[in-house]
């Protein structure tokens, strides 16, 4: 790489302008130095006939249109890894910040990864335990799955999320635990919560298999939009290169959104829905097609996005827009959560469409997939149960309707509502399923076998 004096037209904010002097690419990083020797990096952002924008990692105070010597590296963003980075935090563009030193490898890997041949994918089969009820029972979470989490402001995501971190585990079919990790990338987080993530995996003693890519609320724009992929990344090299069974988990996509519409406002382009550019759809797939499994490789990669939806807005462009791309998702609800029941999981809306492929027997339990259909088409009615008994009053209710309100507030308070501590087996929450439907009259439970109500059911 060769450094030289260039004339720089324009500094603008974290934007500087200069001559278009070289056969330089789209994305290419660049390293930026003035007479000081004070060193920063910046990446192409966008490429006109005779000028090139660069968007700097920081702020450009100390540099000015004369001072300042570019080099462009002529390779887009890269960062080193290996079998180290486990158990270590690092910045949005993959330097260390917790004071462990640099990460050294024979070979750099570009944060655009490699693209995964349709035809090598494999199809998601074995679930991932996330020890919550109402995941793994009703929505469960297969190994190389896009499963992401619907919240709102003030919802807590973040405690859902720390929580599958700690408890998330996979089983071999021997009973033995495989080799397993987590690669965390939080995007525009404040401070307070950035420390949180950190103390819940230290007092759980899950550091040493979790990889933490972290960009604060006050760190360059820029980085928000290096950080999952710097995060995916390393993920790929773990599964991929080291064959393990990795669980990524992005919070918050919304915060990353926000960073791609303002650096699209910065490129000057035409927006699209809400200010959003054209291209949102595609660059959030870049993000999330990178989970699955390959047919040659024994590692995996299973994605949980969590994004806050705008005034808890499930039409927004970025929920919407995810929701085409993954394979289902987790819904948080407001009215659960100002009933104190964490997690505040609203069940209904949602799903998870690969579910059916990775439960029931020789994955879960045989009785897995009727007793999730029969909670799901059960709280369902209780809902036309509650409706009608705001017009009646529930006094006046058939003793049918009001066994239903009974299961209602059973299954949000006893399914739905665990601890944040609690870690529960899959035996577990299926047994509490089955105590739940045996509230309700026999004939009512039109979704399970008789056999299977015969077994599980006492005393009917």
């Amino acid at each position: 790489m060769k450094k030289e004096y260039l004339q720089l037209d324009r500094i603008e904010g974290a934007l500087i302008e200069l001559s278009n002097t070289h056969n330089v690419g789209y994305g290419e990083v660049v390293e930026i130095e003035n007479n000081n020797g004070n060193k920063k990096l910046g990446r192409v952002i966008k490429i006109e006939e005779d000028s090139v924008i660069v968007q700097v990692f920081g702020s450009t105070t100390g540099i000015s249109t004369k001072n300042t010597k570019v080099g462009f590296k002529g390779k887009p963003f890269e960062i080193s890894l290996s079998k180290d980075i486990l158990g270590r935090t690092f910045n949005g563009i993959g330097k260390p910040i917790d004071g462990m030193g640099e990460i050294y490898s024979r070979e750099s890997y570009n944060v655009n990864g490699r693209p995964i041949n349709p035809v090598a994918r494999e199809y998601p089969r074995n679930y991932i335990q996330t020890g919550i009820s109402s995941i793994d029972g009703l929505m469960t979470l297969i190994r190389g799955q896009k499963l992401p989490i619907f919240s709102g402001n003030g919802l807590p995501h973040n405690e859902l999320a720390a929580q599958i971190v700690r408890q998330a585990k996979i089983k071999a079919k021997d009973g033995r635990d495989t080799r397993f990790g987590i690669v965390f990338a939080a995007m525009g987080v404040k401070h307070d919560e950035a420390h949180f993530f950190r103390e819940t995996f230290r007092k759980s003693h899950v550091l040493d298999r979790v990889v933490m890519y972290i960009n604060y609320a006050d760190d360059p724009i820029m980085e928000r939009i290096i950080a999952p992929r710097a995060a995916l990344t390393a993920a790929e090299y773990l599964a991929f290169e080291q064959n393990m069974h990795i669980l990524v988990i992005m919070t918050d996509i919304t915060s990353y959104g926000e960073a791609l519409r303002e650096i699209s406002s910065l490129r000057e382009e035409v927006p699209s829905r809400r200010g959003y550019p054209g291209y949102l759809y595609s660059d959030l797939a870049s993000l999330y097609e990178r989970a699955g499994m390959l047919k040659d490789k024994s590692g995996s990669i299973t994605l949980i996005p969590i994004l806050t939806m705008p005034n808890d807005d499930i039409t927004h462009p970025i929920p919407d827009l995810t929701g085409y791309i993954t394979e289902g998702q987790i819904v948080l609800s407001r009215e659960l959560y100002q009933k104190n029941i964490y997690p505040p999981v609203n069940v209904l809306p949602s799903l998870s469409r690969l579910m059916k492929d990775g439960i029931g027997e020789g994955f879960t339990r045989e009785d897995h997939p009727d007793v999730s259909n029969q909670l799901f088409s059960s709280y369902s009615k209780v809902q036309e149960v509650r409706s009608l008994a705001q017009i009646i009053g529930e006094d006046d209710l058939s003793d049918k309707d009001k066994r239903y309100l009974e299961f209602g507030r059973k299954f949000e308070e006893v399914f739905v509502n665990q601890d944040f501590n609690d870690d529960r087996d899959i035996e577990d929450t299926l047994n509490i399923g089955w105590e739940l439907l045996s509230i309700l009259p026999i004939e009512e439970l039109d979704r399970l076998d008789s056999k299977l109500i015969e077994k599980h059911i006492k005393n009917r």
